[in-house]
């Protein structure tokens, strides 16, 4: 008898434990092209809940980011990995990424436009709270969440993880409305240290409300596990690695960062 109720109470316990939901959404950007957005979300929790923007590496729509908007589902909120290149697609091979990631951001007007239809489908999914909106972008994903906050988007807060930090378009004085978190890996080939000076000095000039993190022994691309493979893999791949210390410190402070601009 006692095993029976034992058993019981584990099931209905299990039965209201998170439990991750989701889906792929075809959508439309405002330029016409056709995109594949990637929504997580806990079906256990009820209610309406901050939603999460997930912008990808320049590896494209992979199952890197969809990974990371399920981790976001895991903590409560409405996850949306959008699409920046069209169709959802992905590759491996650095040229591919290259030659993906500057068609999508030779038109400034058209990459912003793609990053506020997936922000759009997100609001419109019932579980979001629109009131309460963030970003979290990776590589150039986190480059594309940084101009989001540069030009005004309404959002509380963006995280850049091993972000681009360079822009045609610097912040304005007072145009920044979100707070801004940036993880950066101290090693970060890709980032140079004029890079660093200059953003700081663009968000000091802009008013902006912005935190930058630098972590120490940490490459490019140093949040994703598969960074390693790709750096030596078969298309010789970019100067990247994965550093578990500050893959886990940066989300960290990724989750301290929502909890404070969402209380």
């Amino acid at each position: 008898m006692r095993l029976f109720l034992a058993l019981t109470l584990l099931a209905v316990s299990s039965l209201t434990q998170a439990a991750i939901k989701t889906e792929e959404i075809p959508y439309q950007s405002a330029d016409g092209t056709q995109l594949i957005g990637y929504y997580a979300y806990d079906d256990a929790i009820k209610g309406k809940r901050p939603g999460i923007v997930v912008v990808h590496e320049w590896w494209g729509l992979n199952d890197y980011a969809k990974r990371r908007a399920r981790d976001l589902a895991e903590l409560g909120y409405s996850a949306l990995a959008i699409d920046m290149y069209g169709e959802g697609k992905n590759t491996e091979h650095p040229k591919d990424a290259m030659a993906f990631m500057q068609a999508a951001t030779k038109d400034a007007d058209a990459a912003s436009k793609r990053f506020a239809a997936g922000l759009d489908l997100l609001k419109k999914q019932p579980q979001t709270d629109v009131n309460k909106l963030a970003a979290i972008g990776y590589c150039f994903g986190g480059g594309v969440v940084l101009n989001a906050a540069r030009q005004g988007v309404p959002l509380a807060g963006v995280v850049s993880f091993h972000g681009a930090l360079a822009t045609k378009t610097p912040a304005t004085p007072g145009s920044v409305k979100a707070k801004i978190l940036v993880e950066h890996g101290a090693l970060d080939s890709m980032v140079t240290p004029d890079n660093v000076t200059a953003f700081k000095s663009e968000m000091d000039k802009a008013g902006a409300d912005y935190k930058f993190v630098s972590l120490d022994g940490a490459k490019h691309g140093f949040t994703n596990p598969d960074a390693d493979r790709l750096s030596h893999g078969e298309h010789g791949g970019p100067d990247i690695g994965y550093n578990k210390a500050a893959d886990e410190k940066s989300w960290a402070d990724m989750k301290a960062f929502f909890q404070k601009i969402f209380s």
